[in-house]
């Protein structure tokens, strides 16, 4: 589950509304100056999965521009998963350590960021008066202020979007599936030459997702908090789906790749002509970096597929505030959108609304179109409620993921 071609010193305008609906309360200048001031010289923990060199290139190179700017220094800690920094700030509070935490900034979303904001393990409100919120497309991207149907309230800050999104070589796949219907009849087309990622991993578990909201006739109970006592039900055409294809998955659905990595080396190998991920530019990623051919190609299906947006937030017992902040900041400026847009750098799409920025921020996102890359998005759907995660995959499990 998460990039640029210059330097670029962020606008003053930063600060200023950029569209109707981008309605970020900003601190006053003096109060963001002194913020800034309080920072200088602190140390930030940020917590941040490490599962990508690019990624860790990207944090290295942001952790050097936070130094010279504002003489904030960032410390990568490099974690699996999110749910290990939860449970540390869980951990510290039940201790009674209401200050000097061991966590000043974490890379979260979904179930994570749900935990934290109903136990109190969150600082906030705090995202909406950066000064480089007010660029945030709130409108155009709703899910920067709705996480899994949760409201966020300015309890962390939106760093970059995500869309599940599938890819194939297209000399094995020349018309790709635009359903899961379709994909289920391609399956028992091609046997063994599909697979996804062994839930509770989270590209796994969003293929489940989006099997899920495609199929049922109703998605209401989805985008509420989970209930035992409609489940059954609301799930039963999941397991129906996937009782037909896995006998026609790679291993007869007994096996799962461990992650999307291996997902994709299998492709690359010729062992599966399929795959998926979370960013709609991984596979144009992966053809730059030579461990895709340029033969593959990226697609969604044709009435849409799940997205959401993924965020920062700080705990409640965060050392280092005001550097979380600043750090927030800086992420959220186009320089540092941009960066992490470029397929050179990482391929994450923006949060900003890009048409409403100035000339000069505009031309940092512009770039022509890459090998891989998707030639049109399809609709978003959102997530559904991050209290639902869990129980699909405890269910998976028991049905599936004992072998």
């Amino acid at each position: 589950m998460p990039m640029f071609k210059r330097r670029h010193v962020i606008a003053a305008a930063a600060a200023a509304p950029f569209a109707q609906g981008m309605r970020a309360q900003t601190v006053p200048s003096d109060a963001w100056a002194k913020i800034e001031a309080a920072a200088k010289g602190q140390t930030i923990f940020f917590n941040a999965w490490a599962g990508s060199e690019r990624i860790n290139a990207y944090l290295q190179w942001a952790a050097g521009e936070l130094a010279q700017r504002w003489g904030v220094k960032l410390e990568h800690v490099k974690i699996t998963d999110t749910a290990e920094a939860v449970k540390r700030v869980r951990a510290e509070k039940t201790a009674g350590r209401a200050a000097d935490g061991t966590v000043d900034l974490v890379w979260i979303n979904g179930e994570n960021f749900l935990a934290m904001k109903k136990e109190g393990l969150l600082f906030g409100p705090w995202s909406e008066q950066l000064p480089s919120y007010a660029a945030v497309d709130t409108v155009g991207k709703p899910t920067t202020r709705i996480d899994f149907s949760e409201p966020v309230e300015g309890m962390e800050a939106p760093w970059g979007m995500a869309q599940f999104t599938f890819y194939a070589d297209s000399t094995r796949v020349p018309k790709t599936p635009n359903s899961v219907a379709e994909l289920v009849e391609w399956a028992k087309a091609n046997p063994g030459r599909l697979s996804y990622p062994k839930p509770p991993q989270f590209v796994g578990t969003t293929f489940l997702k989006q099997v899920l909201i495609e199929t049922v006739a109703d998605r209401k109970p989805f985008y509420a908090p989970y209930s035992a006592g409609v489940f059954a039900d609301a799930t039963a055409p999941l397991w129906t789906v996937l009782d037909a294809l896995h006998p026609q998955l790679w291993k007869q659905g007994k096996q799962f790749p461990p992650n999307p990595t291996t997902l994709r080396q299998m492709l690359a190998d010729g062992e599966l002509s399929i795959g998926m991920t979370f960013n709609p530019n991984e596979a144009a990623n992966q053809i730059v970096a030579k461990t895709l051919p340029a033969t593959v190609v990226s697609y969604q299906h044709a009435k849409g597929t799940i997205g959401n947006t993924h965020f920062l937030a700080i705990p409640f017992n965060a050392r280092a505030k005001e550097a979380a902040q600043v750090a927030a900041n800086f992420f959220l400026s186009p320089a540092a959108q941009a960066r992490k847009a470029d397929i050179a750098h990482w391929g994450d799409p923006t949060v900003l609304a890009v048409a409403k920025l100035s000339a000069s921020d505009r031309a940092l996102f512009a770039g022509g179109a890459a090998p891989g890359q998707l030639k049109a998005s399809a609709p978003t759907i959102p997530e559904p409620h991050g209290s639902w995660v869990d129980p699909i995959e405890r269910e998976w499990t028991r049905r599936y993921g004992q072998g």
